[in-house]
Parts: structure tokens; C-alpha cells; sequence
């Protein structure tokens, strides 16, 4: 978004309470990076509070420094801080953006009391589904709510690591994708569990998940448990996912919850039919069931693995669906997701 703003000749400034070390993705030179340095944990709560009122004054700061028009909040703690630095700053309109379902991450009772708190100070508040309107409108009702989705890119920018899928797997062998964090939301070991089922009556057919996470020696555990030792790869984290996703035969996503899944709409992007778990928000949203790929019950294993052995055994369905993913490119382009957030930012300023 910052890069796509500065290519417009905005200036976009990226303020973070973590260094800059951390960084992952590239920004264009004319993007102002900020790190502030405050992302350390506190070992009690009076430090908490003591740190969080710290962040907020050196955020406020920076806030004057810049003097923007709009100050975007990414993530609720982030928002919550946003909306406490910019009291009583009248240039600047202050627009909180939730990145996920708020009840399926719960934040704990101080960050929720303050959330309530703090959410009617700013502008606008943005969710990226309806649902997650549903649950603003009903919790914070005087907080003021709209529906902004992430926009799904194509193709997507190159950065290191670069793992090249042809030194992880053979030539004819077909792969069964899945990319996220391995952390206990994306139901990674579930998704094993229904591969292990699959896998005797599949023997084309490998698992690779991209990502990295605190879950990896588990997962790695569950693999050798399940004798998939030589069908279940864990690459790690890619720079160069599109290669992977082009790679691949089928996505899968098995996700306890989500907010919007990015991968599965980059996946799709790139050609992939996909199935996934229809958990509270994000894949129905993106999956037109049965034309782009298949919805199943929130948490029904057995059902996962009736859906993706009906598209793994079925060439001719798997392309079909494939062939419709890619629309997605379109229906969740850049030019038409920036343009409901450009829309929103000329409504605020007036």
C-alpha cells in the first residue's frame, strides 16, 4: 500500500514499534521509514502500562513532526495507540484498521476495555469482511465502521530467501499447497492428520507448507509420527512464494480462523483451485464455492479430505476451477481496493 501510494506521488511516511532489523518486504526509496524501538515485552502489568503510555507520547511526537492528513493504524494494539497519541491533534484524521476477526483473537481484558474506549475517537474504523462489521456495530456502536478488504496482488515481488521449488521435489510429482505462519490458528496439524488419510491413495501426491513459526519442531514431530517423512515438506519462509504458487497442483487452506487470507487469494491468483475450511471470516469471501474451489464445515476434517480428494483425483475439475480462480486478479485488484481506501481518505479530509 505505502509503495503504491508513493508511486502516486503521496508522501507516506511507515511508523513501527519494532526496528527496523525486522523488516521483511521492500519499500520504495521515497517511503519515510520510522522505527521506534519500543516493541519489548514488560514483565508486569504497571510496566505495561508505564511502556504502552511511552509508546503513545513517541508516537504523538511523530505525529507532530509529520503532520499528516491521514494516519492509518495497521492491528488493534496498534490502533488503540494511534487513537491515544492523536487526541486534541485536529489536522490529522485517524483511521483504525482491524487485520483480522476481533473474536477469534481475543486481546485480553485491559487492550479490550481500552479498544472500546478508544475506537469512537477515530475517524473511521475498517474491517476487512462484513462479519467483522457485524461484531463492531454490536460491541463498539459508536465507533464508526466500513468494510475495506485486502487486495490480492499479482504477480507477486521477489525477495530473499528465494527456495526454488525444483530443488524440493520432483518434476511429476504434484503438490498440495498451504502457506501461512506454523502457529496453532492455521491448523497445520489438522491438515496433516488429513493428509496422512489421503496420502496411500494419493501416491503422486506431496504436501508442502510454507512458513515459519513457533510450531515447527511439533509439526515436525507429527510428520515423522505419521511415517510422511518423504511426502511432507516444510521449506520454511519463501521470498519467491508466486514460483510456488505456479508450482503447484491445488491449495489448501485448514485455518481455525482468519481475518482475509492473503495467500489463499494470491494462490487463486495464480491459478490454483483451492479448498478450505469456511471458518468465521475470510475464505467465503474470496471462494465461490463450487466454481472457484470448495468451502467446508469450520473444522470438519473429514469433510477436507472428501473435497480434496474429489479435486485431486479430478484433472478436469481441478483445471476448470483453476481456470476461474484467476478472476480473482480482478475482483480484488489494486486499483479497485485502493480506490475504496482513496475514497475514504477524501471523505475524512472533508
Amino acid at each position: 500500500m505505502a509503495n503504491h501510494w508513493v508511486n502516486c506521488g503521496w508522501q507516506v511516511s511507515i511508523v513501527t514499534l519494532t526496528p527496523k532489523k525486522l523488516d521483511f518486504y521492500e519499500l520504495q526509496p521515497a517511503v519515510k521509514r520510522i522505527a521506534l524501538d519500543l516493541a519489548s515485552d514488560s514483565p508486569t502489568p504497571i510496566a505495561g502500562v508505564i511502556n504502552n503510555l511511552k509508546r503513545a507520547r513517541a508516537l504523538r511526537r511523530v505525529l507532530r513532526q509529520i503532520e499528516p492528513d491521514i494516519a492509518l493504524g495497521m492491528m488493534s494494539t496498534a490502533n488503540v495507540l494511534l487513537c491515544l497519541a492523536s487526541v486534541g491533534i485536529s489536522r490529522t484524521r485517524v483511521i483504525a484498521s482491524e487485520r483480522t476477526y476481533p473474536p477469534a483473537l481475543p486481546l485480553g481484558r485491559f487492550w479490550e476495555r481500552i479498544r472500546r474506549w478508544t475506537y469512537p475517537l477515530a475517524d473511521r474504523v475498517t474491517l476487512l469482511t462484513r462479519e467483522g462489521l457485524d461484531w463492531l456495530e454490536k460491541e463498539i456502536p459508536k465507533a464508526r465502521g466500513i468494510v475495506v478488504p485486502n487486495h490480492i496482488p499479482y504477480p507477486l515481488p521477489l525477495s530473499n530467501p528465494c527456495l526454488v521449488p525444483a530443488d524440493w521435489l520432483e518434476p511429476d510429482r504434484r503438490i498440495l499447497l498451504a502457506v501461512g505462519r506454523l502457529s496453532e490458528e492455521k491448523g497445520f496439524d489438522q491438515l496433516l492428520q488429513v493428509f496422512a488419510e489421503l496420502a496411500p491413495t494419493n501416491p503422486d501426491w506431496d504436501l508442502v507448507i510454507l512458513g515459519e513459526g513457533p510450531l515447527r519442531s511439533q509439526l515436525e514431530q507429527q510428520v515423522h509420527a505419521l511415517g510422511l517423512t518423504h511426502r511432507v515438506y516444510l521449506p520454511g519462509r519463501v521470498g519467491n512464494v508466486g514460483d510456488w504458487y505456479a508450482r503447484a497442483d491445488l491449495y489448501v487452506m485448514s485455518s481455525r480462523f482468519e481475518g482475509f487470507p492473503n495467500t489463499l487469494g494470491e494462490a487463486m491468483a495464480y491459478g490454483c483451485a483451492a479448498v478450505s475450511f469456511d471458518c468465521d471470516t475470510g475464505p467465503r469471501d474470496i471462494i465461490r464455492h463450487e466454481v472457484d474451489g470448495l468451502l467446508v464445515p469450520a473444522g470438519d476434517t473429514k469433510g477436507l479430505g472428501v473435497a480434496l480428494q474429489r479435486l485431486m483425483s479430478d484433472d478436469d475439475l481441478r483445471d476448470q476451477m483453476g481456470d476461474r480462480a484467476i478472476e480473482v486478479r480482478e475482483r480484488f485488484s489494486m486499483e479497485k481496493i485502493m480506490g475504496l481506501w482513496e475514497s475514504l481518505f477524501a471523505a475524512e479530509k472533508t
